[in-house]
């Protein structure tokens, strides 16, 4: 076994970003397992459960003719391997008629919130750890939406955690704004094993939850993070560079938003060169709450 202390810093950094990249969030338990204790035991109740199984004695084979001893000295024919079954699922288009039913019945956030906990018919649901539905609160009319829960928001069960909340908190800050004096959201409330992106099925099955909360929550000015996010609502094929820093019309359950894209705080952190753009979004988001908003 090789020991952290025989890597150097370069080996170390490429091991956990390997970890990071297949999915793994956490190289310890919670609490301190006896993997040898748990194998041992595992082996002595195999063992006992083979021991108690009684044991039938064989009859005595019947002679056999000449031709039947031929007939079993050739090599019998492997039969063919069954195909693998595959575990049922809910077809796509059932699930989206499911999920729009159960957002449409939410009369309020709170009951949306229980309707997606229940929802069982994306199979997202299945690897992610917690269900992240909008943190904060309506009544400031004022949106962040992001795209799917990152790592640290699946652990801690709420939208913009670890380092890139830290960092939305401070760009919020520099605006006037707090974190619990709007609402934070991401469109799509499980994250995706590994960090991968969405299939389109997953993206549809999403799409009437976090249509009703914007539709619930009523929000004058949204502001979207990321590639994702502005596309999903901008309906473009454009980057998050073309279509940052410019004020769009969003249709949402037949009511028409005003909504400005920038960069999710996850890409500032990695080319903080970008931090400039956001800040020149982040005041025209500030001008425009504060005509239409605030004003």
């Amino acid at each position: 076994m090789i020991s952290a202390s025989d890597l150097t810093p370069a080996e170390l950094a490429a091991l956990l970003h390997f970890h990071a990249d297949a999915g793994v969030d956490w190289l310890l338990e919670e609490q301190p397992v006896d993997r040898f204790a748990e194998f041992e035991a595992m082996r002595a109740a195999r063992q006992g459960a083979r021991a108690a199984q009684p044991r039938a004695e064989a009859p005595a084979p019947a002679p056999r003719s000449q031709p039947e001893r031929r007939q079993a000295a050739r090599p019998a024919a492997s039969p063919a391997a069954a195909p693998p079954r595959a575990a049922p699922a809910i077809p796509d288009e059932q699930a989206v008629e499911q999920a729009r039913f159960a957002a449409e019945s939410a009369r309020s956030l709170s009951e949306l919130k229980t309707a997606i906990e229940a929802f069982n018919g994306c199979n997202l649901k299945n690897s992610a750890r917690s269900t992240i539905f909008a943190s904060g609160t309506p009544e400031g009319r004022i949106m962040v939406i992001g795209p799917m829960p990152s790592a640290d928001d699946d652990r801690e069960g709420a939208p913009f955690a670890g380092r890139a909340g830290q960092l939305l908190d401070r760009m919020l800050a520099a605006i006037g704004l707090q974190r619990d004096a709007i609402l934070l959201a991401n469109v799509i409330p499980w994250r995706p094993p590994g960090n991968r992106a969405p299939s389109p099925p997953e993206i549809e099955i999403c799409r009437p939850f976090i249509e009703r909360q914007i539709a619930l929550a009523e929000p004058k000015a949204i502001l979207l993070l990321g590639n994702f996010t502005a596309r999903h609502f901008f309906g473009s094929i454009e980057t998050i560079h073309g279509l940052r820093g410019q004020w769009r019309e969003i249709s949402i359950l037949g009511r028409t938003v005003p909504a400005i894209a920038s960069l999710h705080p996850q890409e500032l952190l990695t080319a903080p060169i970008n931090k400039r753009l956001a800040w020149s979004d982040l005041l025209a988001f500030k001008n425009y709450i504060d005509a239409e908003i605030l004003g």
